[in-house]
């Protein structure tokens, strides 16, 4: 089944497994290079990099009982891109953090 054949729950439910399981558990074991390990950062990291900024002020809260179908696939994609090694989560989280206002600007 493709992406495009998935329902938004289904979507959805990936998103939070590899948010919540799968990237935390890389992230203590075969990718020790990325910047954060818990789930909540990955969370922040890839809703507001689909959000192109703060992902609250763009969908309401809890975010995965509110993201669209869009949202969702984007998700899903990054999530894939971020462990395979075709993003940099390093630079994701830097941004993240400057559209919160927590550093400045990546160079």
């Amino acid at each position: 089944m493709t992406k495009t054949q998935l329902r938004t729950a289904d979507l959805v439910s990936r998103y939070m497994e590899l948010t919540k399981e799968i990237m935390p558990a890389l992230a203590r074991t075969s990718h020790t290079s990325w910047p954060v390990r818990n789930d909540h950062c990955f969370q922040r990291i890839v809703l507001d990099t689909v959000c192109r900024g703060t992902w609250y002020e763009h969908i309401a809260r809890p975010a995965y009982k509110h993201l669209t179908r869009e949202q969702a696939v984007q998700a899903v994609a990054l999530c894939d891109d971020i462990i395979s090694g075709a993003v940099d989560l390093a630079q994701l989280n830097r941004q993240s953090l400057n559209w919160r206002g927590k550093i400045s600007a990546p160079e």
